[in-house]
């Protein structure tokens, strides 16, 4: 197999270095696009002794002749189809028996209008794919989806056709652990008195050193947050902190502060996902990806997660800003609804002692609906509340008429809803998943489900293993190509070593197409201390987002035509396995490959890694739009399969000057 010619960039350079092979390839584009722009260029020559007759100009006809052929035949075929398309619009809609509908029309006007723009794409060459500038400095920590909106509600309008730029001071991020403690202060958006103010535990644990933002593991407020940690087992019943054996393994932290409760819970072999609103400055959730740890943008005010029915052990909110009391309790609805059978909800909070009428009415509002919803107060301890979902579904039909939201219908039981509006009624109820946390297999056995577990999906032990089996050649196929780039190869920085392991320079990763998250089981089985985004489309056929959080793993459901819920520079390696054939096969004028390319450079570190594995004619078109993106782009043939390619390509790290 041939290895991408990719070099990284330095951190003082203009940008990474771009192979010759790759150099000369874009060369023999030039050459090729010059002939194709002006084939009737020999004819404005100047010198007039030419011999008509000579067999250079005799040479120079035939060229000519097989080119005005070429045209014609592209025109006559262009007119063909158009008005072959016509006359199936005016037969059909003349005809009794309608065998096109208005939406056949609608495709058939569509394929004609794709076909004559990828005639004026070959026509006009590579000129077409001109690079795209960058935005402005406003837009350095721009959110699509959040930025135009003043309340913390989602909406998705037209998006940048720019380059979001990163800081001016901007430095790669530490490697892998060392990050997790230690982050640069001009890499993300806040200011040195958002470090300082204190606030929950989380973010008191900040120091401003110099130029970088510190977690210390050394300091007294980790010996706190440790505290926290083992109070909230001791409330549970939890015996040395064993998480995992009382079935916990994905915890949703929501107001996570800046990640310091996740990070702790690492060591206990546990993962947290890290969810609060877009913050414009000091943003919970950018810096906490900024340190290698889960996070994303996500707020429920008026719409539900993405994510289904019960898909977490644990939900945790310290002093998160979030009125539970507010909306006649529909937020703890929200949260009953992902949280699984038997599963946890801690949520520390002045308000759990109120000392106010006002707060006291509060409590016991909140303390009410959430027995009414049939969870079990384990035990509250300062400003800590532990509760404990019912394991049995009986318990709803056995309450009282009129207590507590009911049980959602058939027809309004979405498992896997995507931004719908929230529901005053219990979800989940009727899922096969209904299992109880203590009934699971505990991680890491969870991760490799057996044939009965499987079953509630719709899936057969053969079909995932032979999934799983793919993906562990896959992975080494893909650290193959990437180890010696990362880890030998790429220049030093003034000042830097190469690294040794365990220590990474890829951490943070972005699996846009996950299936059954098999990348991410291939990962960890190879022992790469990564964590996996694993996002599934929306425009994918069957939804096997719940399996993916069921094995232990983190996910979301996405619309690739819109864009993440993530800030700007946040991914070391983005994958995308079949995912354009995916986009491409839904049709959709308003979703163009340039807009995901231009989504993944904004969710992309720079020096980050991009790898996409599609049909080699799609892989082709993708390396085309990479010029635009100012990114190195190397083809590589897939050994297993000759309709396949991959695409490895790489952002560069361009420095921007201030002014």
């Amino acid at each position: 197999m041939s290895m991408p010619l990719l070099q990284r960039g330095t951190s003082g350079g203009g940008g990474a270095r771009v192979s010759d092979n790759l150099r000369d390839s874009q060369m023999k584009d030039k050459t090729t696009t010059t002939n194709v722009r002006f084939p009737f260029a020999f004819l404005f020559t100047n010198n007039k002794a030419d011999d008509p007759y000579t067999p250079r100009n005799k040479q120079k006809f035939m060229l000519l002749f097989l080119k005005t052929t070429l045209a014609l035949v592209v025109l006559l075929a262009l007119a063909g189809s158009f008005w072959w398309t016509v006359s199936i619009i005016s037969t059909t809609s003349s005809s009794t028996g309608h065998v096109y509908h208005r939406n056949s029309y609608r495709r058939l006007q569509e394929q004609l209008v794709s076909d004559l723009l990828d005639i004026g794409d070959i026509s006009v060459g590579p000129t077409r794919w001109k690079e795209l500038e960058f935005c402005g400095v406003e837009s350095e920590s721009y959110v699509p989806c959040f930025n135009v909106s003043e309340s913390y509600d989602r909406f998705c309008g037209p998006r940048q056709g720019c380059l979001v730029p990163p800081p001016v001071d901007y430095k790669v991020p530490l490697r892998w652990p060392t990050g997790k403690d230690v982050i640069w202060f001009r890499n993300v958006k806040i200011t040195a008195d958002e470090v300082l103010t204190s606030g929950s535990i989380n973010k008191r644990m900040m120091m401003l050193d110099n130029d970088q933002v510190s977690f210390r593991s050394a300091s007294p407020m980790f010996d706190e947050i440790e505290d926290y940690s083992h109070q909230i087992a001791q409330m549970i019943g939890i015996k040395n902190d064993n998480f995992i054996e009382a079935g916990v393994r994905l915890i949703l932290d929501i107001g996570c502060g800046y990640g310091s409760f996740g990070a702790h819970l690492l060591s206990k072999q546990l993962l947290t996902m890290c969810i609060a609103n877009y913050e414009a400055s000091g943003s919970q959730v950018q810096l906490t990806l900024e340190r290698g740890l889960p996070a994303m943008i996500a707020s429920f005010v008026s719409k539900q997660l993405p994510y289904p029915s019960l898909s977490f052990d644990m939900l945790h909110c310290s002093s998160c800003g979030i009125d539970w009391d507010h909306k006649e309790g529909l937020l703890l609805v929200e949260i009953d609804r992902v949280l699984k059978p038997g599963g946890y909800f801690v949520w520390t909070s002045p308000l759990t002692n109120p000392r106010s009428k006002e707060d006291l009415k509060r409590w016991s509002f909140v303390r009410g609906f959430a027995e009414s919803i049939c969870w079990t107060l384990l035990s509250q301890q300062d400003k800590t509340v532990v509760w404990k979902k019912t394991t049995k579904t009986k318990c709803y039909s056995s309450r009282k008429p009129g207590v507590g939201p009911s049980v959602c219908s058939k027809g309004h039981e979405v498992e896997s809803p995507y931004y719908k509006p929230l529901q005053m009624c219990l979800g989940g109820t009727r899922s096969k998943r209904w299992i109880p946390i203590e009934s699971r297999t505990r991680w890491p056995s969870r991760s490799n489900m057996n044939n009965t577990e499987l079953s509630l999906y719709g899936l057969h032990e053969e079909e995932v293993g032979e999934d799983a089996e793919n993906w562990k050649a896959t992975v080494r196929e893909y650290w193959s190509l990437l180890s010696p780039l990362i880890f030998s190869d790429h220049p030093k920085r003034p000042g830097d070593e190469d690294p040794s392991p365990p220590y990474n320079m890829v951490r943070n990763v972005l699996d846009m197409n996950a299936q059954f998250g098999g990348l991410n089981s291939a990962l960890l089985e190879a022992k790469k201390r990564v964590w996996v985004m694993n996002v599934v489309p929306t425009a994918a056929g069957p939804n096997h987002l719940p399996v993916i959080l069921d094995r232990g793993f983190v996910g979301v459901l996405h619309d690739w035509c819109e864009a993440f819920p993530s800030y700007p520079r946040t991914y070391d390696l983005v994958h995308a396995d079949n995912l354009l054939s995916l986009q491409t096969s839904q049709h959709r004028s308003s979703c163009s490959l340039l807009n995901i390319f231009t989504e993944i450079d904004r969710l992309l570190r720079p020096e980050g890694w991009v790898i996409i594995r599609d049909t080699a004619q799609l892989v082709e078109a993708a390396r085309a739009l990479t010029t635009q993106l100012k990114w190195e782009a190397r083809v590589i043939e897939v050994e297993s399969s000759s309709e396949h390619r991959l695409l490895i390509c790489q952002k560069p790290f361009t420095k921007r000057l201030s002014i």
